[in-house]
C-alpha cells in the first residue's frame, strides 16, 4: 500500500465507524474456504486476518475458490484509482467546479426509510462477482447496494468527466448522482467496476439531487440485462432496490411536476471511463493528467496497445473507432436506440452504457427517437452512426494536444475509415438477419428494398426478421402467410412485397449446402423473439410502483433468453402486436 492510499484509508477510518469491516493486509477478491483460527483476532466490530504465516505453513488451509454465501470476507478495492490517478484534495462534499484530478471521494447518502429488493441478477452476482445468489437475501447486502454500507478496501469516487451534449459543450459534467464503490477482481482474474446510480449527490450533482426514480431504475436494470444477452457489449446491472423516500420529477419536461419514490441500481462495467472523461482534461489544458489517464486506460483495458509505443494513443484511437463502429452496427441491428449519444455517455471501451430514455424501435422508423425532449431528432436511430462519427472526432480533438503532426494525420486517416467500418459490419449483420451466405451482387439492395417495404407499411421491425426466421420458404413462395405471422402480414399488404420475395427467395437458392431448416436454424440465432419494447417496460414500472415487481422479474427471466420461445412470454404478449392501450405511450425524460 502507497503512503497515498494508506493516508486515504486511515482518513476513512478516522472519519466513520462502520460495524463488521474485515481488515485485510491485501485485498482479497476470491473466497478462500479454509480454517482461519491461526492468526485471527477479533475486536468488538472489527476482525483482524493476519497474513504473517502462508497457508502452507500453517497446514491447517486447503484453498477452494468457491461462492461467497455472505460479505463477510467478500471485499471491494479502490486502491488502483487512488494510487494512480490524482483524487480531489477537498474532501466536503458540496457542487464546485473540480479541477486537476479525476475523481472526488464522495459518500453515498443512505435512504431514509425502508429499502426492498425489486430485482437481482443471479448471473451477475455468481458468474461476475462470486456471490452465491443467497446473499441477496441478506440485510448486509441490501445496505451494501443500496449505499448504506461501504466494505473495506472501498472509498467511494465520483468520476469527473465534462461533455458535449446535443452537440454542445456542457462543461464539466461528472458522476451527479453515482458512486463508484470499488473494483473486485473475480475468480476468472477479471476487473469489474461497481457503481451505484441513484446514491446521493457529488461535488458534481449540479442542481440534482442525487437520486434515481423506481421508473428510470426499472428500465436501466430490464434495458442493460436485455442487451447484454441480445450479445451487443454493456454495462451489467446486479441489482435493483427501491425505498419510500420521496423525490419530485418532471417526467416529461412539460411543467407536470410529480411526486416518485427514489431507488438504486448496483451496476458493473469493465470500466466506466468515457469519452468527457479525456475531454474535461484537454479543455482545461491539464495535459499532463490527460497523458497520465489516458495511459492509465491504455495499461488497463487495451491489452493489444503497446503503453511504451511512442504512437500507442494513435493505436489507441484506431481501436476505440473500429469498435465504436461495431457497437453502433450492432444496436442498428435489433433496433435499438440510445436516445442520448452525448459525448458523456460513449464509453471508451465501446460498451452500452448509461440508459436513460433508449428504446427498442417497433414499427421500422429510421426517424425512430425514444427521448422525447429531443425536438430535433438529433438522437433519432438512423443518425446514429453519424453522431458515432461526431463523437469519435471530439475524442480526437481531446487527443491531439498529444499528438505530433504526423500523429495527426494518421488519426484523422483512421477517423475517415469509420463510415466504411460501420457499413462493412452493417451489411454483415443484415445479411446474417436474412439468412443469405456468402457473398453476393445486390446484397445491399436486397436489405435496402425491405427495409423500404418496412418503413411503408410500419411493419414491426424485431418480428418482420424473426417470422422471416420461421416461416418456411414454401410459405413464402405461395405468398401464404398463415396469422401467426402477424408482422409478415403486415409488410404483405405492400404491392411490392411479392417482388422483394420473389428476389429473396432467388438469393437464398445461391446459399451454399444450405437447406431451408438450416437457414431458418440459423436466423432464430440472431433474430431475437423478445425485446424489451416501451409497452413491456412500462408495464412492469406500474405494477413495481405497487410494490408488485412480478413483472420486473418475469422480463428479467424472458429477456435473457430473447431467441427462445416461452410459453409465459406468449401468455404476456410479448411477441404480440402493441397492446391499444401502449399506442402512444411516451418514454419519460428525466430520471
Amino acid at each position: 500500500m502507497t503512503q497515498r492510499t494508506g493516508f486515504l484509508f486511515c482518513w476513512l477510518i478516522q472519519r466513520l465507524q462502520f460495524p463488521q469491516l474485515l481488515l485485510l493486509d491485501v485485498t482479497c477478491h476470491a473466497i478462500v474456504c479454509c480454517l482461519l483460527q491461526p492468526g485471527l483476532e477479533r475486536s468488538d466490530s472489527v476482525f483482524y486476518l493476519s497474513s504473517n504465516k502462508s497457508s502452507h505453513e500453517q497446514g491447517s488451509c486447503e484453498k477452494e475458490v468457491r461462492l461467497a454465501s455472505s460479505l463477510d470476507f467478500w471485499t471491494l478495492s479502490s486502491e488502483n484509482f487512488i494510487a494512480m490517478l490524482p483524487v480531489d484534495p477537498v474532501k466536503e462534499n458540496y457542487v464546485r467546479k473540480v479541477k486537476n484530478c479525476v475523481f472526488s471521494i464522495a459518500f453515498p447518502t443512505p435512504f431514509k426509510s425502508r429499502v426492498r429488493l425489486v430485482a437481482v441478477s443471479k448471473e451477475v452476482l455468481e458468474d461476475i462477482l462470486d456471490l452465491d445468489l443467497s446473499v441477496s437475501e441478506t440485510d448486509d447486502f441490501i445496505q451494501l447496494v443500496s449505499g448504506e454500507k461501504i466494505l473495506f478496501g472501498s472509498v467511494p469516487l465520483a468520476h469527473r468527466y465534462g461533455g458535449h451534449q446535443f452537440g454542445i459543450w456542457a462543461d464539466q459534467l461528472g458522476d451527479g448522482r453515482a458512486h463508484l464503490i470499488g473494483i473486485y477482481m473475480n475468480r476468472k482474474g477479471e476487473k469489474w467496476e461497481l457503481q451505484l446510480k441513484g446514491s446521493g449527490k457529488t461535488p458534481y450533482s449540479r442542481h440534482g439531487d442525487g437520486r434515481a426514480v423506481l421508473r428510470s431504475s426499472v428500465r436501466e436494470f430490464l434495458g442493460s440485462e436485455a442487451v447484454h444477452h441480445l450479445g451487443i457489449p454493456t454495462s451489467r446491472a446486479a441489482s435493483l432496490v427501491v425505498s419510500d423516500d420521496e423525490v419530485w420529477r418532471d417526467q416529461f419536461y412539460d411543467g407536470n411536476v410529480v411526486k416518485e419514490r427514489a431507488a438504486v441500481v448496483l451496476r458493473v462495467a469493465k470500466s466506466w471511463f468515457r469519452i468527457g472523461s479525456l475531454e474535461i482534461l484537454a479543455h482545461y489544458g491539464e495535459l499532463d493528467l490527460l497523458r497520465t489517464l489516458l495511459d492509465f486506460i491504455i495499461q488497463e483495458h487495451f491489452p493489444s496497445v503497446d503503453v511504451g509505443e511512442p504512437n500507442r494513443y494513435v493505436d489507441f484511437f484506431s481501436v476505440v473507432v473500429s469498435e465504436t463502429a461495431q457497437l453502433i452496427a450492432l444496436w442498428t441491428s435489433v433496433g435499438f436506440a440510445h436516445g442520448v449519444c452525448n459525448t458523456d455517455n460513449f464509453s471508451l471501451l465501446s460498451i452500452t452504457i448509461d440508459y436513460g430514455p433508449f428504446g427498442f424501435m417497433e414499427a421500422y422508423n429510421p426517424d425512430f427517437v425514444p427521448n422525447t425532449s429531443d425536438d430535433e431528432r438529433r438522437y433519432k436511430i438512423g443518425n446514429q452512426a453519424n453522431i458515432g462519427m461526431f463523437n469519435l472526432n471530439k475524442l480526437l480533438q481531446a487527443l491531439n494536444p498529444l499528438l505530433d503532426p504526423r500523429q495527426k494525420q494518421l488519426a484523422a486517416l483512421i477517423l475517415e475509415g469509420y463510415p466504411d467500418l460501420y457499413y462493412t459490419r452493417f451489411r454483415e449483420l443484415f445479411k446474417a438477419k436474412l439468412g443469405l451466405l456468402g457473398e453476393r451482387k445486390g446484397d445491399e439492395d436486397l436489405i435496402a428494398f425491405l427495409l423500404h417495404l418496412m418503413e411503408k407499411t410500419a411493419a414491426d421491425f424485431t418480428m418482420t426478421f424473426r417470422q422471416l426466421s420461421e416461416i418456411t420458404q414454401s410459405q413464402l413462395q405461395e405468398l401464404n402467410i398463415p396469422q401467426q405471422f402477424w408482422a409478415l402480414q403486415t409488410i404483405s399488404k405492400h404491392e411490392l412485397f411479392p417482388a422483394w420475395v420473389s428476389q429473396y427467395l432467388l438469393r437464398l437458392k445461391s446459399n451454399m449446402n444450405d437447406s431451408d431448416s438450416e437457414r431458418r436454424k440459423r436466423m432464430m440465432t440472431v433474430n431475437p423473439r423478445y425485446v424489451l419494447k416501451n409497452w413491456m417496460a412500462e408495464s412492469a414500472v406500474r405494477k413495481a410502483e405497487r410494490n408488485d415487481f412480478s413483472e420486473v422479474r418475469l422480463l428479467q427471466q424472458v429477456l435473457q433468453h430473447p431467441f427462445q420461445k416461452h410459453s409465459t412470454a406468449e401468455k404476456a404478449g410479448y411477441a404480440s402486436p402493441t397492446p391499444s392501450w401502449a399506442k402512444n405511450l411516451r418514454v419519460s425524460c428525466s430520471s
